[in-house]
């Protein structure tokens, strides 16, 4: 018998058996796990239940009423029969055979048997007249004696059981006692035939709820598998595609969150390609110009020792050019891994900015910018004081570059009880409205001929942004056309590690 799975050639090979068996497999592990099928479940559970839970305690409260109902009547007719035998004067002879005809048509309508028996415990008469004469001792009948009404339901045999004490007018002196005892059958076929009656209710309403169930089922599914229709779709490339479902709130909102989602995906993946594009051309540009420079070298002869200093100066600002924008895009690469890169530890922001801005200054100086740094208390914070310097550092560094000569960039550094607060503000060039949202795109720039002139290469608010988010951060722009730009950072103070504890994760190896 040959092997579903085998090894041929170093690989694992499945055959045609094995994935149909796996199919199927699939198959039915979808059935169980199908919310229809739970859907179905539940709501036929949730009907269904209240009806067998009804019909067994409603049964059973109707043969407790009729049976109580039923016992009160015996009692009833048994004082009757009491009275009846006081005042014919029953144990003295009188009136015997109307008493006797009377009890027998009672015990015929409720199917039972009654006995009177006398103080001396002799069963005078007995409806079934196999026991006249004989003498009962019962517990029931010597508790009648002493004046007693006892009331029994003889659940094993249904038979419900009395004896009520005959007494004289004036209650003084007990005279006899009166034994009797119904059959409820009547009570219990009346009980099962309603009961049958239910049931065939409660089959046509279990049929009902099934049926309703599996309508109600598809209703809610059916736009359910639409979505996954579409991330099916998705997942092949195709993004241009939307969904639009009606019907309830809660699915509408399902399809306005799906095509939110498919809008930013689509985006995402016109971000990568751009993102691509832009790569091959900035690391293109500057090896252009380094092939133009040298080949200008190549083509002339007894070149001035001047002119060819100046192009090999101009070579190397472009291999340097270049070098950067590398070392950008392996940073970037870098802030795009988990925050478990993060080298954690305990870091005293004022002095981390004042360094930055005295590193800074004399670039600032070259161009007459003013750097102010103002700090409304000492903060310390749990975070990576190298990526944190990189971000404010190219965010400060922006303020410089695109600014107005004689202009000015402002630092403030400001905390409360759960975070700190870093504004970079400038009298520069501003950011137009439309474009405030992409800046933080790599590779974009708002003027991307001024770009190259101060050296830029569209990475550096993008690897800000990443930093700041890999702290659990926020940054947002405030900026107007030509009256300057204002960044405000949001880091926590404390640093909470994967592991959720709150504590301080150092990751130096």
């Amino acid at each position: 018998m040959s092997r579903a799975i085998y090894i041929q050639n170093g690989v694992l090979v499945i055959s045609s058996r094995a994935k149909k068996i796996h199919r199927k497999s699939r198959k039915k592990n979808s059935f169980l796990y199908s919310m229809r099928l739970w859907l179905v479940v539940a709501l036929i559970l949730v009907t269904i239940s209240p009806l067998f839970i009804m019909r067994l305690v409603a049964l059973d409260h109707l043969q407790d009423q009729l049976r109580a109902r039923r016992m009160n009547e015996l009692s009833n007719y048994s004082l009757i029969l009491s009275n009846q035998i006081v005042r014919s004067n029953y144990f003295k002879g009188d009136n015997m055979d109307t008493v006797h005809a009377d009890m027998n048509q009672s015990a015929s309508m409720y199917n039972g048997r009654i006995l009177i028996i006398d103080t001396n415990y002799n069963i005078v008469k007995d409806t079934y007249s196999t026991l006249d004469g004989m003498t009962s001792i019962s517990q029931e009948t010597i508790k009648a004696m002493g004046g007693e009404s006892i009331r029994n339901y003889n659940s094993e045999d249904g038979m419900l059981e009395l004896a009520v004490p005959i007494t004289t007018e004036d209650k003084s002196e007990v005279l006899g006692v009166i034994l009797f005892y119904s059959s409820i059958s009547d009570i219990q076929k009346t009980c099962d035939s309603i009961g049958s009656f239910y049931n065939g209710l409660t089959l046509a309403l279990v049929f009902i709820c099934i049926v309703l169930s599996l309508l109600i089922a598809n209703l809610f599914t059916k736009p359910l598998k639409r979505v996954a229709d579409s991330i099916d779709r998705m997942a092949e490339g195709h993004f241009d595609e939307q969904i639009h479902l009606s019907g309830f709130s809660e699915i509408q909102k399902i399809s306005d969150s799906f095509n939110m989602m498919l809008g930013k995906m689509k985006k995402v993946e016109e971000s990568r390609q751009e993102f691509v594009s832009n790569v091959s051309h900035e690391l293109k540009t500057p090896l252009t110009s380094v092939k133009v420079l040298a080949d200008s070298l190549n083509m002339q002869e007894n070149v001035p020792n001047e002119v060819y200093k100046e192009f090999m100066q101009d070579i190397v600002v472009e291999v340097d050019r270049e070098n950067q924008i590398i070392n950008d895009l392996l940073s970037l690469v870098k802030m795009d891994k988990s925050a478990s890169d993060l080298n954690i530890s305990s870091v005293n922001v004022n002095d981390m900015l004042e360094m930055i801005l005295k590193r800074l200054r004399p670039i600032a100086a070259k161009r007459n910018i003013e750097l102010v740094f103002e700090s409304f208390r000492a903060v310390s914070a749990e975070c990576d004081e190298v990526k944190l310097n990189l971000a404010f550092t190219n965010l400060i560094e922006n303020g410089i570059k695109y600014n107005v000569a004689g202009g000015w960039v402002k630092v403030s550094l400001d905390a409360d009880h759960k975070y700190f607060y870093v504004k970079v503000a400038d009298s520069g060039i501003g950011i137009p409205a439309e474009y405030q949202d992409q800046i933080f795109e790599r590779f974009y720039r708002v003027d991307k001929a001024r770009s190259r002139e101060t050296g830029g290469t569209g990475l550096g608010l993008a690897i800000t942004k990443n930093i700041i988010l890999m702290h659990e951060g926020a940054i947002k722009v405030l900026s107007e056309e030509d009256k300057g730009s204002t960044f405000v950072v949001r880091i926590p103070l404390k640093h909470v590690s994967e592991t959720g504890n709150g504590g301080v994760k150092n990751d130096k190896k």
